[in-house]
């Protein structure tokens, strides 16, 4: 027995790894958050704080008629059009839980019956959503079904054995009438894991019911996508540090954080610096290289990455790079470097979809297929899905990977207005998170007031949208910021100046923010 586990499950000793650290902030109506491995960025997720995807939110509703002819029922949950619920299901009444996990009273619904309901299918057109009540939390190698009495397993776990111990240590986890799905993460997971995993889905679960017995019907009870439960759920153990630059997305990362044993509230800091904290641990420029099209390779070459409406398409080039005496090796060797970058890319800018790599020109097949592998394996650490081909004749080279979310470019670039919105410039909202940073580094340098000179448009989006009203409520109470717009600046140019003066100088019809 004790060589069947550790065939199958991963020793916790383990070769010391890169440091593991989250960074997390909100700002200009958008939550951002950072995953770092000493201090090197390798991914970056964005949220509106209007909140990201219905799908998976778990909602307070009340049902407002039951139509037995389409055996389903109309669901109120607070949104423009009522949810629509299959009869088919068993619900669990939210006023009949008597708070013992997994144990419930099932009966028929009414007109009236108040009941938590998770979104399946978003609404469309004159639709609303499909919901279910059989509820589920998902997790980075389990799916939590507290009313479902069922145990699944991933099919992509091919091995029969594995598949055996993997199904006997979820069935130990679950309490009478509650179920598991293990997914394909679970494959490499301990023990130790699985178990830390499961009491954390148990534990939000329980926070959904608590919340629920209070809460008006419409409410939300649960985000299934807010990016502070969604970084928590994914990333399993081996944090060093969470940091968070901003009080009240920080009170809800530490509560988070204190439902998981293997993270904990310690490592939970709230950044209070007088610089932005981006800034302070050196991770802002390594945000703002995000919206280049081009990137350097640590040789001396280049990529080119070109978002089409129908796919992603990335040039590779040696730039500098000249290597010694051998053409060939110069060029296998760039080629080698791109297919580890490509893949941190793809990553990084959550690019989802067909990308088409067109590497440059091998003679040697034998160098084209070690190209071709060291993009697999390097694709192959993606938690997202990434399918890749085989490398073409003219050194061309094909993946697929799945769409998590939105990508990157859809926060930081929009369509360029003085090219037939055929190309794209930098977003208002990225280039307003690019002036509050040199703003805080202003105040931070010692000036008491700010002028920024900016597009005339950029600054209209500032003071109808009010990116900076937290700010200016808090960290920059008492502070002088003007605005000066000019219509002949390109959306992407700016200037922030510090000034000490009593009586400023600055144009006729510089605003003053807020």
């Amino acid at each position: 027995m004790v060589q069947s586990e550790r065939h199958h499950f991963r020793s916790t000793d383990v070769k010391k790894e890169s440091k593991k650290e989250w960074f997390f902030d909100r700002f200009c109506g958008t939550q951002i958050v950072v995953y770092t491995e000493d201090r090197k960025i390798v991914e970056v997720g964005v949220e509106s704080d209007r909140g990201g995807d219905l799908l998976g939110n778990i909602y307070k509703g009340k049902v407002m008629n039951v139509v037995p002819g389409m055996r389903a029922a109309f669901v109120n949950c607070g949104m423009e059009r009522n949810c629509y619920l299959p009869l088919d299901e068993s619900p669990v009444l939210l006023n009949s839980y008597d708070g013992a996990v997994g144990v419930h009273e099932q009966r028929t619904l009414k007109t009236g019956d108040e009941i938590l309901v998770q979104v399946v299918k978003l609404p469309r057109g004159n639709k609303g959503a499909k919901v279910t009540c059989d509820l589920s939390f998902v997790g980075k190698t389990l799916i939590y079904m507290p009313n479902t009495d069922f145990l699944g397993i991933s099919r992509k776990i091919t091995d029969p054995a594995m598949r055996e111990n993997l199904l006997k240590e979820a069935d130990k986890l679950r309490e009478r009438g509650q179920g598991f799905i293990v997914r394909t993460a679970a494959e490499t997971a301990t023990k130790r894991h699985l178990k830390t995993e499961s009491e954390y889905l148990k534990r939000i679960y329980r926070s959904v019911l608590e919340t629920a017995k209070i809460a008006p019907v419409g409410t939300a009870v649960y985000h299934e996508w807010a990016l502070p439960v969604k970084v928590m759920r994914d990333s399993l153990g081996g944090v060093e540090g969470i940091y968070v630059g901003d009080r009240e997305l920080y009170e809800r990362v530490l509560h988070l954080a204190r439902m998981r044993s293997d993270v904990g509230e310690k490592k939970v800091v709230l950044h209070t610096g007088e610089r932005s904290m981006f800034s302070e641990y050196g991770l802002s420029e390594q945000v703002y290289g995000l919206s280049d099209t081009r990137v350097p390779l640590e040789n001396g070459g280049y990529l080119v990455i070109d978002t089409t409406e129908a796919m992603t398409v990335i040039d590779v080039n040696t730039g500098k790079y000249t290597g010694e005496d051998d053409l060939e090796r110069t060029v296998f060797d760039t080629n080698l470097v791109a297919a580890r970058e490509i893949a941190r890319q793809v990553r990084l800018r959550n690019i989802g979809g067909i990308v088409a790599v067109d590497f440059i020109d091998m003679t040697e097949e034998e160098h084209r297929l070690a190209v071709d592998e060291e993009l697999a394996r390097a694709l192959s650490e993606d938690r997202s899905k990434c399918r890749t081909f085989p490398m073409s004749e003219l050194c061309v080279a094909l993946f697929t990977r799945k769409r998590t979310n939105n990508e990157l470019q859809s926060f930081m670039l929009k369509p360029c207005p003085h090219c037939t919105r055929e190309g794209f410039v930098l977003s208002d909202v990225y280039m307003a998170m690019r002036i509050r940073s040199e703003i805080i580094d202003c105040f931070a340098a010692g000036y008491s007031s700010a002028v920024i000179e900016l597009n005339r448009d950029l600054m209209d989006k500032i003071f109808s949208e009010r990116y900076f009203s937290k700010d200016m409520e808090g960290r920059w109470r008492g502070r002088r910021i003007y605005l000066v717009g000019h219509r002949t600046y390109h959306e992407e140019k700016f200037t922030v100046r510090g000034d000490n003066a009593a009586v400023l100088n600055v144009p006729d019809d510089a605003k003053l923010l807020y």
